[in-house]
């Protein structure tokens, strides 16, 4: 679904993506981990056009995207949930909501009682000021103001940022179930383990570069990402598949 090849970008005169490659496929969770400053950010700004792609290629199912204004890639399916959410707080839930539908106010209704039926705790709220919520109804409320406009591809900046852990989990568990309901999803964060928990594939990038790429269960066993990212935990990849997979199904309330 979305592609890219030998992605350079920065700001002013400063480089800061070096010739990344990804691909995200249809129906996946794809996580971009890496330490602060690494260009996880960038990466995602500069899909969404708000950073200017100094050279490579940046392709949504197989059409060049590249240079394209940010309301055209929006209206060509891409939906972005910036970092810290970014919500109206002083406007409702709804409003809120309302407002992710601006580039095609079509069908509002419908896509209100979607977003209602899988975050069923925004129905219980929707007059609420988006600034009384909690911090994780704010980011259910930010993805789901995302969702609004039926992108076909999801992109997430450090969605568990500030949450306490349980509250990453339940936010995790609603990405998943994002997916499940046939959503495609690209999630960058610092949090390295709840990030590939919930993924099916994973991105390492360090300075500007990808350096790891795979399945996220490999991911998770590879002691270089375990050093650098998960505290340096030690396993076998058989136990720490195992882990994954329980991690998963806890999360899911299976």
């Amino acid at each position: 679904m979305l592609r890219l090849e030998r992605v350079s970008s920065g700001y002013g005169a400063s480089l800061v993506l070096r010739e990344v490659s990804l691909e995200v496929k249809r129906g996946e969770i794809v996580a971009l981990i890496g330490a602060n400053g690494a260009g996880k950010s960038t990466l995602l700004n500069t899909v969404m056009g708000l950073v200017r792609c100094w050279g490579g290629s940046i392709q949504l199912e197989g059409a060049e995207i590249a240079g394209l204004a940010t309301q055209a890639i929006v209206r060509r399916g891409l939906a972005q949930v910036p970092e810290r959410r970014q919500l109206f707080g002083t406007m409702s839930v709804e409003e809120n909501l309302r407002l992710g539908a601006y580039s095609s106010p079509r069908d509002v209704l419908a896509r209100l009682e979607e977003q209602f039926a899988l975050f069923p705790i925004l129905a219980e709220r929707r007059r609420q000021p988006a600034q009384t919520l909690s911090g994780g109804e704010q980011q259910m409320l930010a993805i789901a103001r995302a969702a609004m406009s039926r992108p076909r591809l999801l992109l997430l900046d450090e969605p568990s940022l500030g949450l306490a852990p349980l509250l990453v989990e339940r936010v995790m568990a609603e990405i998943r179930r994002l997916r499940a309901a046939g959503g495609t999803v690209l999630v960058v964060e610092q949090n390295a383990r709840a990030a590939l928990v919930a993924a099916d594939r994973g991105y390492v990038i360090e300075h500007g570069r990808v350096t790891h790429a795979g399945d996220a269960a490999a991911l998770l066993a590879d002691p270089a990402v375990q050093n650098a990212y998960l505290g340096g935990e030690g396993a076998s990849t058989g136990a720490m598949e195992a882990r994954l997979r329980q991690r998963r199904a806890s999360i899911l309330g299976r």
